[in-house]
């Protein structure tokens, strides 16, 4: 996720523990800071470990000097921006947790700081994998990993499109959901993306305000329900479909169970429950 529910008392290495994590803990240096929302920092770290790799979903666990507790971040880029520019994004939102505190107050550019790739949740589909519609189901600062699978979609279509034997994607589609506007975070940038890349579509929501404001993309006031499940599902391939969540665990929950009400398998749900 971009952020941990950070006022929680869980300790993120306990939550975590059964999860996959790369052995070896990478320095990094932080190369830009900008502020996505009122809420929301996003930091793009410099790696120069050419070893180091995550695949679209997965997080880091993140450590700051002189600070003791360390928790994890969802990357919100491509894997391929790694690969290609050593740099990873993260987007996180402020709370007086002392990691995600340090970020919104103390940390800086060229500031360092240490990261280690884990997580049993992300997007990877091989070469002879079959084809599959994918439904993304976002709350809030949840979006993080699922618009870094979004974005390995764009990147599977650009490699198909010069003839690389990559996988080729299904329908995808997104359902985005945030308190207010504001805090639909990427969301100009996932317009982009349904406008320039061939089969993705997104629908967003907003719960705290009685209208939308855009004049972009129409976002819609409510909550994701069982109704708006079932027209997005409509068009997919329910035979062939992987769906992802994340958000707080309670959307977590009643989006399954929607789900599993209108006839997808809980082998085709896959979600991140650990913030």
């Amino acid at each position: 996720m971009s952020s941990v529910s950070d006022s929680s008392k869980d300790d993120h290495l306990h939550r975590t523990q059964d999860d996959f994590r790369q052995n070896t803990v990478t320095p990094a240096v932080v190369s830009s800071i900008t502020q996505i929302s009122d809420t929301v920092k996003g930091l793009t770290l410099k790696v120069n470990d050419s070893n180091v790799s995550f695949k679209a979903g997965q997080w880091v666990d993140y450590f700051i000097p002189g600070v003791e507790i360390f928790t994890g971040y969802s990357m919100c880029s491509a894997p391929k921006t790694l690969t290609e520019k050593g740099q990873l994004d993260l987007a996180i939102q402020f709370s007086d947790y002392p990691p995600t505190e340090w970020v919104h107050t103390k940390c800086k550019v060229d500031s360092q700081v240490s990261i280690r790739v884990g997580g049993n949740f992300y997007y990877d589909p091989k070469p002879s994998d079959p084809t599959a519609d994918i439904l993304l189901i976002a709350g809030g600062v949840g979006i993080n990993p699922l618009y870094a699978m979004l974005l390995h979609v764009a990147d599977l279509h650009e490699a198909l499109a010069k003839g690389e034997n990559v996988h080729k994607p299904g329908k995808v589609t997104m359902l985005y959901s945030a308190r207010s506007e504001a805090e639909l975070i990427f969301k100009d940038d996932i317009v982009k993306l349904c406008q320039n890349v061939p089969n993705i579509h997104c629908e967003f929501f907003v719960t705290k305000e009685t209208q939308s404001l855009s004049s972009v993309q129409d976002v819609s006031v409510g909550r994701i329900n069982e109704s708006k499940l079932k027209s997005a599902l409509a068009d997919m391939n329910k035979e062939n479909l992987k769906c992802y969540i994340c958000g707080p665990p309670p959307m977590i929950s009643s989006m399954e169970e929607y789900l599993v009400t209108l006839g997808v398998t809980k082998t085709q749900i896959a979600y991140e429950k650990w913030w």
